[in-house]
């Protein structure tokens, strides 16, 4: 792990810490060399560290994802805490743990935290996680921020949950605004067979079915390699549109086999922008390619906010990316809970987040009182060049109230 300059980031907990702390939430001791959290000893609230878990996929078939997370997440804990480390006078100690990926791992390591004194966690790279993480925020208490996770089920899930990220709802209305008219329409989703590639049919279905359209879909097993089936069924169906919602490392054999079996030609075909990575991935089908996108660099205008993200990220031999915003956000989030709540009392932190409007890397963003949505512009873009040389180009930025998804009655 990099040395930061961004708060104390200390490395994963040895693996039988982790297993024999899992369940002893009552625990209040911090791992050595630590201060610990606020006590009855400790000074109380004037003097309490405020520790926070970091919780994401370092490793695993997301962990690019993970890695533009936490460099997003490093540059915003500077720019939120004007480089001091603190909030609202308090020290801030940010604790890295590695699901992989791996609901039951997230689960161990939020547990372990969550009996060393941590009283926010944060970070979640995977939807099927965070379905894991929100009600273990709720029955400890504890202030949780999901990250890129994007499962519209987060949303309303219960008073301590938030997103620093998107949601499923947000990337298909903005497809919708690249789509026109949907009456009529056949639509195919094609998809893993996973929390997020569900979430993604649900989507398609609440948006453009109640517009009219009849939404199918085509899942394949997240372990697949072997794509070229899914897309013969996929052509097949002989669908007007076809939405693409993929995540992961199959990816380049996804776009290869929807060219060679002419579903590029055949129909239109929406996805989302992914990572810089990504880009040569299309080839020259990218140009065929209609894509929705929840943020690339440059995407927010140059707005100053946008311009510290990039800078602190590259100062620290990071690159900014398709989820670094959602690190830095979470940051943002995070700092200004405790500055404008509490850094003790998560109930405050919650109350201080609720309705609070702000400036973030992509422009005016929003938290929803209601239901803790992230209010947030989105964008569409296509790919100019091929290859190495393939970049985006902003075709429009969509209003946040453009895409804001249905209000959700919060659990509790």
């Amino acid at each position: 792990m990099r040395p930061s300059t961004m708060g104390t980031i200390r490395s994963g907990t040895v693996r039988a810490l982790v297993l024999l702390a899992a369940g002893a939430l009552a625990a209040g001791c911090s791992s050595a060399g630590t201060a610990g959290t606020a006590s009855s000893d400790s000074g109380g609230e004037a003097s309490a560290h405020v520790e926070i878990g970091l919780v994401y996929s370092r490793s695993g078939p997301l962990a690019a994802y993970g890695t533009q997370y936490e460099q997003g997440f490093k540059a915003g804990l500077a720019y939120a805490t004007h480089g001091t480390d603190k909030a609202g006078g308090h020290p801030i100690e940010v604790t890295e743990e590695d699901d992989a990926g791996d609901p039951a791992k997230a689960v161990a390591a939020a547990k372990a935290l969550i009996g060393k004194g941590c009283k926010i966690l944060a970070g979640t790279t995977d939807s099927g996680v965070a379905l894991q993480m929100a009600p273990l925020a709720a029955q400890n208490k504890v202030l949780y921020v999901s990250g890129p996770a994007a499962t519209d089920a987060v949303t309303g899930v219960n008073t301590y949950t938030f997103r620093s990220g998107r949601q499923t709802y947000q990337d298909i209305r903005t497809a919708g605004t690249l789509l026109g008219d949907a009456r009529g329409k056949k639509v195919t989703v094609l998809a893993q067979n996973s929390a997020f590639g569900q979430a993604n049919v649900a989507a398609v279905k609440a948006v453009l079915g109640q517009k009219g359209a009849d939404v199918g879909s085509v899942l394949a097993p997240p372990s697949t390699t072997d794509l070229t089936p899914f897309a013969r069924q996929v052509k097949a169906g002989r669908p007007d549109l076809v939405f693409v919602a993929w995540a992961g490392a199959t990816a380049p054999a996804l776009w290869t086999a929807l060219d060679q079996q002419g579903v590029l030609d055949s129909s239109k075909v929406v996805t989302g922008l992914a990572g810089t990575a990504s880009y040569p991935v299309f080839g020259a089908a990218g140009s065929k390619v209609s894509f929705l996108a929840h943020y690339f660099p440059g995407a927010g205008g140059g707005n100053p906010v946008e311009k510290a993200m990039l800078d602190g990220i590259t100062r620290a031999g990071g690159t900014p990316d398709l989820f670094s915003p959602d690190g830095f956000t979470a940051a943002q989030m995070i700092v200004h809970a405790i500055e404008s709540g509490s850094a003790t009392d998560t109930s405050a932190m919650a109350k201080a987040l609720e309705g609070w409007s702000f400036h973030g890397p992509k422009g005016r963003e929003q938290i929803r009182a209601a239901d803790h949505a992230l209010l947030q512009p989105m964008f569409t873009a296509r790919l100019k060049g091929a290859g190495a040389a393939a970049e985006p180009e902003l075709i429009n930025s969509i209003p946040m109230t453009a895409v804001a998804p249905p209000v959700k009655t919060a659990a509790g």
